[in-house]
């Protein structure tokens, strides 16, 4: 029985025909990746190519980005055998979905110079790597570009998210567009958009992102300009029945340092939404004996000091929840459109340390020193639950929690957090050192988030703050604060700070 033999075709530069081209490409779930990838593969076949697709999923959403492999070569009669993922150096094409999926590729050795054509969307998600880190953890994006430039043969970039939703439609179209207009693939625009025709689905909207992007990677326009994201202003809604102590707090506001007013503004109506306006009065006191220190701590004060007291429980997570704000944030993530339904659930897992201290002071502490509560709470109670907050009865139970508001002050959790927030704006206006007395506010922002996070946030404050007497009355103890705190902020595990410690401790 005569059999057609396989061919191995060559990836480099070979006989017409017998050139295999690969393409890979990073997606983020949800980013329309499997869309791309049939797409890719429907467009070769119909110009009459062989095209073999293999993909790999990450780990999770945005831990990990799932990677598309496709090779293909024109059908000369025989039947090619294609690899099942990419190797480094042997990618002529790259497409990433986001800039730091871009790097990685570049990192891999997924980008040849003299070989690759890189097509990737500037825009940014940030990684759970980045949104956990104890500072800034945000990858810097010019370097990425730089590096992107060095190691590509070609280089399509530009924000193709933004485009995506200003056509209406997804990233894949984009993606799509911008590998039709690259023309790292021989074939014609109209095989790209008869594709995406036959797949039925949200066609006009696919079609407008696929030739907008088209145009901008073929040249024939600008890529879209992205404006600075600008946080929304903070509204505060007053009833009219507290119109006239809302008026007198604007008034203590209006006597501040003129350098301090704008931000003990936004720090006054965090804390009277995060409470009432008689934990305004409290915040407003702090601001105006920083101010009576020493002018020039007035605004690292209303800003430390609003942070300080706004800090998070299971009262206010409950709270940001259910708000109407919230919801339609999440609708415009989803992009949820008319006639669909949205379903919503939310996850929790209080420790035992959580929910006694939100529980009254005394019942709290008592239940704290019970080993026999914290045995039954371990054993019948202490495990994740998932909240629909779509539905009445989940979201009715997180509003009756977040309602719970006005018996804060009489929490066990508040009462600890009153005396840490005290004593430490304490020591920092004990410091006849302006300077260090400023480093010392800052030191709060070391201590953020909730339940383990917040945890290693104190631990990390503590530390740095017990080098505070050792660094007194030194000329350049500020500087030295400042060190440590970044040292803190540096790395997880707090390797850095203690390296930082031993250094003071060497010459204290």
């Amino acid at each position: 029985m005569n059999m057609q033999a396989p061919v191995i075709a060559r990836r480099s530069p070979g006989p017409q025909g017998e050139r295999i081209i690969t393409l890979a490409a990073l997606a983020v779930g949800g980013q329309g990746g499997g869309v791309l990838t049939n797409w890719i593969i429907d467009v070769a076949e119909a110009n009459g190519y062989h095209a073999q697709a293999t993909s790999v999923a990450g780990v999770a959403q945005r831990t990990g980005a799932t990677v598309y492999y496709v090779e293909m070569c024109r059908d000369t009669g025989r039947t090619p055998v294609f690899a099942l993922s990419p190797s480094e150096g042997d990618v002529d094409i790259m497409i990433a979905s986001e800039l730091m999926e871009a790097g990685r590729a570049v990192m891999r050795g997924f980008v040849t110079p003299g070989r690759t054509t890189l097509i990737a969307s500037t825009h940014r998600i940030a990684a759970v790597s980045e949104k956990i880190a104890p500072g800034d953890g945000r990858a810097d994006g010019a370097k990425v570009l730089e590096a992107m430039g060095i190691a590509a043969d070609h280089v399509v970039a530009f924000d193709m998210e933004t485009l995506a939703t200003k056509a209406g439609s997804v990233i894949s179209a984009s993606l799509f567009g911008a590998l039709a207009g690259s023309g790292a693939l021989p074939f014609p625009r109209d095989s790209y958009e008869d594709i995406i025709r036959k797949s039925g689905k949200g066609v006009e909207a696919s079609l407008r992102a696929f030739g907008l992007a088209f145009d901008v990677a073929k040249g024939d326009a600008e890529a879209p300009k992205v404006e600075a994201v600008k946080p929304p202003a903070r509204t505060l809604t007053v009833p009219d029945a507290l119109r006239a102590d809302w008026a007198a707090l604007e008034a203590r506001l209006a006597a501040l340092p003129e350098s301090a007013r704008d931000m003990a503004g936004l720090g006054l109506k965090k804390v009277a939404d995060y409470q009432d306006l008689a934990y305004g009065r409290q915040y407003l006191d702090m601001v105006e004996r920083a101010a009576a220190r020493d002018p020039a701590l007035a605004e690292p004060a209303a800003k430390y000091a609003a942070n300080a007291l706004c800090y998070d429980d299971i009262l206010r997570v409950a709270d940001l929840k259910t708000r109407a704000a919230r919801l339609s944030r999440v609708r415009a993530e989803a992009r949820v459109k008319e006639g669909q339904v949205l379903h919503v659930t939310e996850y929790f897992h209080p420790r035992f340390e959580e929910f006694t201290t939100t529980l009254p002071a005394r019942l709290g502490a008592w239940l704290q020193r019970s080993k026999r509560a914290e045995a039954f709470y371990a054993r019948h109670l202490d495990k994740g639950r998932r909240i629909r907050t779509d539905s009445i009865g989940g979201f009715g139970l997180l509003w009756i929690v977040g309602a719970l508001r006005p018996w804060r002050r009489s929490l066990l959790r508040h009462r600890s957090e009153m005396a840490h927030v005290n004593a430490w704006f304490d020591a920092a206006l004990a410091q006849p050192d302006p300077a260090l007395a400023a480093e010392v506010l800052a030191n709060r922002r070391l201590i953020k988030g909730y339940s383990d996070t917040h945890a290693r946030g104190l631990s990390k404050f503590d530390r740095v703050m017990s080098a505070l007497p050792m660094l007194q009355g030194r000329p350049d103890a500020a500087d030295w604060m400042r060190r440590l705190r970044t040292a803190a902020l540096a790395d997880e595990k707090g390797t850095a700070l203690d390296g930082a410690l031993k250094t003071v401790a060497s010459f204290a």
